[in-house]
């Protein structure tokens, strides 16, 4: 039955079917073929959504499209712009600063390639870029939005084990910081060698404009990383904090925000919000099946079988979790896959939090790696560009994230050193 399960799943997926769809249709077979009441399907997605902390979800959603539609793309870029417009490459570089910023507000990395890719891909184009290095930059800085905090696979991993989901902010914060100054050198580096543009040094006064413009943005980053550290509030109140001051910056401070167009922002928060709790929901189901047929002990066994070797195992299971991220949607392997993985790593003595890590980052390569990466995709749809074009410009910067995935595994204070100093 087990590989029923499994073997469905995989047709319904080349089928076309959507993921949340094709978790619940195999898992449906499954409990068919097994005798088990289908009654069990809406009590396992009740189980898995009824949490105060995944309410985190729709609210930093509607957080990031509330600032979205208040005009904060235009100032975000308008802000990193200001900052390093002057240096060589200096678009491009204002490209990884704006990721770097709106990963704080939006914590998804599709949200931050079509709001800032519909603006900076053609710029940078008729700054003299080529196409696909305009792609490329923004489809692989986009993946900033998951490891900077706040980040939505964070509050899943969170949710799934109950680790802290403050901390698990907090252990993104370097790792992910890391990977966008590093990028940010490989596109200096690409922009030297190539001869790409820079703009003339802004005079002080334009230059303190654009800051102001943008520092509404990054305040949003203080105040919920102040809020949960202090204790004020929890990742959940906070992300409510963060829309009640989105409101207010949209419609008080940058006036682009009318109130008349709140309805039509719920309504797609809203629907971007269910798509994310059904994925949760029959991942569940699908995930309690698996627990049954203690599936999860079964990997573990056999992977601890093979070697016991701290550093093998975390070996073993970045190249497992990127194969699986080159095909597979991050929540939803992630909501299959951790708790399996991170019972294997704390085995062998792998922090929980560096655990929740290593799976994260792993997964979220995968959303710029063919053949299914999203980023990518959007990327070559705003570019009109074949995916190929993009796939190869984007080397350089895939070697930068693999090269943080190996430190994140190897160098556990990277992850854990920052909850630990913060969050006793």
């Amino acid at each position: 039955m087990v590989t029923l399960l499994f073997l469905s799943f995989v047709v319904f997926l080349f089928m076309g079917i959507p993921v949340a769809f094709s978790l619940g249709l195999s898992s449906m077979l499954y409990l068919t073929g097994a005798g088990i009441p289908l009654t069990v399907i809406p009590q396992r997605m009740f189980a898995g959504i009824n949490s105060f902390t995944l309410l985190c979800v729709p609210g930093f959603i509607l957080a990031g499209n509330l600032m979205n539609q208040g005009g904060i793309s235009d100032r975000i870029v308008r802000f990193s712009n200001a900052l390093v417009g002057h240096i060589r490459g200096g678009l491009a570089l204002a490209n990884v600063v704006d990721s770097m910023v709106f990963a704080g507000v939006s914590g998804t990395a599709v949200a931050d390639v079509s709001s800032l890719g519909a603006i900076l891909i053609p710029a940078m184009h008729r700054d003299g870029y080529d196409m696909e290095f305009s792609c490329a930059v923004t489809a692989s800085s986009s993946c900033l939005g998951p490891i900077i905090p706040p980040s939505m696979p964070m509050i899943i991993a969170g949710t799934l084990t109950g680790l802290s989901v403050g901390k698990l902010f907090l252990a993104g914060a370097i790792p992910g910081l890391l990977i966008g100054f590093l990028m940010m050198g490989v596109t200096y580096w690409l922009a030297v060698k190539r001869g790409y543009p820079k703009y003339p040094k802004p005079t002080w006064k334009a230059f303190w404009n654009e800051i102001f413009g943008g520092i509404w943005a990054v305040f949003m980053i203080v105040i919920i990383f102040a809020g949960i550290l202090s204790g004020w509030f929890s990742p959940t109140e906070a992300s409510i904090v963060a829309c009640v001051y989105a409101l207010f910056v949209g419609i008080v401070i940058y006036g682009d925000l009318r109130i008349q167009d709140v309805p039509r922002v719920l309504k797609e928060s809203a629907i971007m919000s269910a798509s994310i709790i059904t994925l949760v929901a029959f991942a569940n189901v699908f995930g309690w099946i698996l627990a049954s047929e203690q599936i999860p002990q079964l990997i573990a066994k056999t992977m601890l079988s093979f070697t016991q070797n701290r550093y093998l195992i975390i070996l073993i299971i970045n190249v497992f979790l990127l194969f699986v991220g080159m095909f597979m949607e991050t929540i939803a392997a992630l909501m299959t896959l951790f708790p399996t993985l991170l019972a294997v790593l704390s085995q062998v003595g792998v922090d929980p939090i560096q655990s929740a890590m290593i799976c994260v980052l792993n997964l979220v390569i995968g959303l710029i790696t063919p053949p299914v990466g999203v980023c990518p995709f959007v990327a070559a749809s705003i570019g009109k560009i074949s995916i190929s074009r993009i796939v190869s410009a984007n080397v350089p910067y895939l070697f930068v994230c693999l090269l943080v995935l190996m430190l994140v595994s190897y160098i556990p204070a990277l992850s854990t050193w920052l909850p630990t100093l913060l969050m006793h």
